[in-house]
């Protein structure tokens, strides 16, 4: 399988395959196909696994698509402005990805729930707590809410984030939430918690996510008369 990614901010990913290649994706996010594809949908596991995945965001079903001939093409778009971020699997690696994240991959790879055990990621994680695991042998493609920046953790090297910013990390990553310290950081900061990330591993941060998108575009949505 081939790919190039296309389309600035509103990005889309073509895929190109040979005969007998599949691309999976969740239903919604496939743009367009040539016509020697063929397109199955199922729960890609079982009933369970693709509650699972509904948990975490996605969908219950995803859609199996099949190349029947040479050098066949497929669209996948993002659904929100930013950047598809592609990662390659082999086997060994394992990624954690945002609620959300998860726009397309090939048949190798396997996408599940990711629970948090930590108390206090799972009362207050919000945005964190309930993450997709990807795993496998095969390209995934992520999608990240607006740009995405790369930052590399060394061991005991530690990172506070807003719940919201994380898009992946690689599963070496320690992950749990910390207090904010201070009533006026509280009260006039950036919030009750923040995420803690500690090394070593890859984490990559996205610049605008689409809870912080839509209250800013609160403010200017018509009012009700009412």
């Amino acid at each position: 399988m081939e790919y190039e990614i296309r389309g600035g901010s509103f990005p889309l990913v073509v895929c190109k395959l040979q005969k007998g290649e599949i691309m999976k994706n969740e239903t919604g996010a496939m743009a367009y196909m040539t016509s020697g594809m063929t397109m199955e949908t199922n729960t890609g596991g079982g009933l369970l696994k693709g509650l699972g995945r509904a948990l975490s965001g996605d969908t219950i079903f995803l859609n199996f698509f099949t190349a029947e001939e040479d050098n066949q093409e497929i669209g996948f778009a993002a659904r929100t402005p930013g950047k598809i971020m592609p990662i390659r699997l082999d086997g060994t690696n394992t990624i954690i990805g945002q609620k959300n994240a998860f726009l397309a991959a090939e048949e190798g790879v396997d996408l599940d729930i990711y629970f948090k055990k930590s108390l206090g990621a799972g009362i207050f994680g919000g945005e964190g707590f309930i993450l997709q695991k990807f795993t496998g042998n095969g390209m995934v493609f992520l999608e990240i809410d607006g740009e995405v920046i790369e930052y590399n953790l060394q061991p005991g090297e530690k990172l506070l984030l807003d719940p919201g910013h994380i898009a992946a990390m690689e599963e070496s990553v320690g992950f749990d939430i910390e207090r904010v310290k201070g009533a006026k950081n509280i009260l006039f900061g950036e919030g009750l918690f923040f995420s803690k990330l500690t090394g070593p591993g890859k984490v990559w941060i996205q610049t605008m996510p689409l809870s912080k998108l839509a209250e800013a575009i609160i403010p200017y949505l018509p009012k009700s008369n009412e």
